[in-house]
């Protein structure tokens, strides 16, 4: 494992030098200043398919990812921009968080919400000839059943019976009412995903390596993948929606590091890339020769605090933490000024906001966090720690380090590469604070994967029994006004418990050059790729 831990004083005292020439330039502006210079969305959720013209056939569309992919394996958790080439989702988020058919003719629930019946779209077959029907989703969905580790595995273990009532209709019964059911068959692979569907042949002949050669009903087939080199596809020719895919294939490349992956979009290397990170957003946004498509989500950039290691087990600290961090200070050093603030779980413009949250959320306050420390040391706790985060995050983690320091606590750095980031620290619990990018499209099961006890991105092990009990509320009723009102607790809630550090929402975009049309996209920038073309 490559890590560089940080432990100079002089770096350290560089950085707070700079920090202080940052406070006092911006620590008593106005903090309506950050949210008036934000980045706007953008084309949150794709082109205007009709706007975009008549779709040209033909050419190869090359994509410049952020990470190496780990797996095609939807049980397999990790974040692959390439999934949804070779899988269509039986199911598609839509704006409003709930979800409608997509690769699925239709899911219905006869009993509101104990009992579904998913029906399937006739002739669909995998790219290997396989028929995809009702024993190819049982067949699926029991994966994720046995395999406890399965992004899916909390929803499908709610699963108490399916059947197929005939070869294009599966029943599944559930062991209490989900109102939300249908959006976990919509879900990209990263959060879980029921409605990624593999040939059950292809299971059969590569049982365990199935991940490293997915076959499935999507708009291309897989022809290699080349670790940390490419992922080829090509047209798949017995593709379930007529006249598509319009591209002739598509070829990933992983580009891990911003200004690589970004000199790539901008000197014409590749057609498309999944930004993660404010610097590419930024700079894209202000280039005339450059498409962006972007919206900042639920939840966003967050610091998440281990609740089972001190200092942060004691909402003491976790208060003089938030307190200690000036967003003008870091906006102007980290975001090139143009930080989409974040003080609450929801975005200010979702139903499941409310500005109390927001108003209620620590304000930044140095002096009162110094108390608050003073106060933790009389009663016997160490207030420094280690703050671990990727390579790529070098300059914040200085800031973070000059913004504790200013308040009395030492703070120690550790910087990792981004895969091993993501298993040895965050996915493990191995850490004090952390960095963290988890933005969501819908509530469910966005908020309930971070929030509740034993939630899969949960990674800071908080927990609340009133917090679980309202996320199990909201997902099981079918009446929006209900659904409303318990979020809206939730957020209240993780609020005054400090659950995360909340400070920005994210920058996960998808840049690409001019001629790239027809884009169809979640803000998780995952890509539906059956209406995507090249105007050249």
């Amino acid at each position: 494992m490559r890590l560089r831990p940080r432990t100079s004083r002089a770096l350290a005292a560089v950085a707070l030098a700079c920090c202080a020439v940052l406070l006092g330039a911006c620590g008593a502006a106005n903090r309506g200043a950050v949210a008036e210079g934000a980045l706007q969305a953008r084309d949150p959720y794709g082109a205007d398919l009709a706007a975009e013209g008549t779709p040209k056939s033909g050419g190869t569309l090359l994509l410049g990812m952020d990470r190496e992919a780990v797996s095609f394996d939807p049980t397999v958790q990790n974040s692959n921009m390439a999934a949804m080439a070779v899988y269509d989702s039986l199911m598609k988020l839509t704006r409003d968080g709930s979800a409608e058919p997509y690769l699925a003719q239709s899911m219905e629930s006869p009993d509101a919400g104990t009992t579904w019946v998913l029906t399937l779209r006739p002739g669909v077959t995998f790219s290997d000839g396989t028929p995809l029907d009702a024993d190819a989703v049982i067949v699926n969905t029991q994966r994720h059943i046995d395999k406890v580790s399965s992004p899916a595995h909390a929803f499908a273990q709610r699963i108490t019976s399916m059947r197929a009532v005939d070869p294009l209709t599966v029943e599944f019964v559930l062991n209490a009412p989900l109102g939300d059911f249908p959006v976990v068959f919509g879900q990209p692979i990263t959060y879980g995903a029921l409605g990624l569907i593999i040939s059950p042949a292809a299971l059969q002949q590569h049982g365990d390596e199935i991940g490293r050669h997915p076959v499935g009903a999507g708009p291309f087939r897989f022809v290699e993948w080349i670790p940390d080199s490419r992922i080829v596809f090509e047209k798949n020719p017995t593709y379930w929606q007529q006249g598509m895919p319009h591209l002739d294939g598509l070829e990933f490349r992983p580009l891990p590091d911003t200004e690589t992956r970004y000199a790539s979009i901008e000197n014409g290397d590749v057609d498309v890339v999944f930004g993660g990170y404010n610097q590419e957003l930024v700079r894209a946004s202000q280039n005339p020769d450059l498409r962006v498509y972007y919206g900042p989500g639920n939840a966003g950039e967050y610091l998440y605090f281990n609740f089972n290691k001190a200092p942060f087990d004691d909402r003491r600290m976790r208060e003089a933490l938030v307190r200690s961090l000036d967003l003008n200070a870091l906006a102007a050093s980290q975001y090139s000024g143009r930080i989409v603030p974040s003080s609450s779980l929801f975005t200010e413009n979702s139903p499941y906001h409310t500005q109390a949250a927001s108003d209620a959320w620590p304000k930044y306050d140095p002096e009162l966090a110094k108390q608050l420390i003073a106060d933790y040391r009389a009663s016997g706790g160490n207030p420094d720690f280690v703050f671990k985060t990727t390579q790529a995050r070098v300059p914040f983690g200085e800031f973070i380090q000059a913004q504790m320091a200013a308040v009395g606590i030492n703070v120690r750095l550790q910087f990792y590469d981004l895969a091993q980031f993501s298993s040895a620290v965050v996915q493990s619990n191995d850490f004090q604070l952390t960095t963290w990018v988890g933005a969501f499209d819908t509530p469910f099961p966005g908020a309930t994967r971070l929030l509740h006890s034993g939630g899969n991105t949960n990674y800071g092990k908080y927990s609340n029994p009133q917090v679980d009990a309202l996320l199990d509320q909201a997902a099981s009723t079918s009446d929006p006004a209900v659904r409303t009102q318990a979020y809206q607790q939730v957020e209240t809630l993780v609020g005054q418990d400090l659950s995360m550090a909340w400070f920005s929402r994210s920058y996960l975009s998808t840049i690409t050059k001019p001629e790239v049309r027809g884009l169809d996209r979640y803000v998780s920038r995952d890509m539906f790729y059956a209406t995507t073309w090249l105007d050249r």
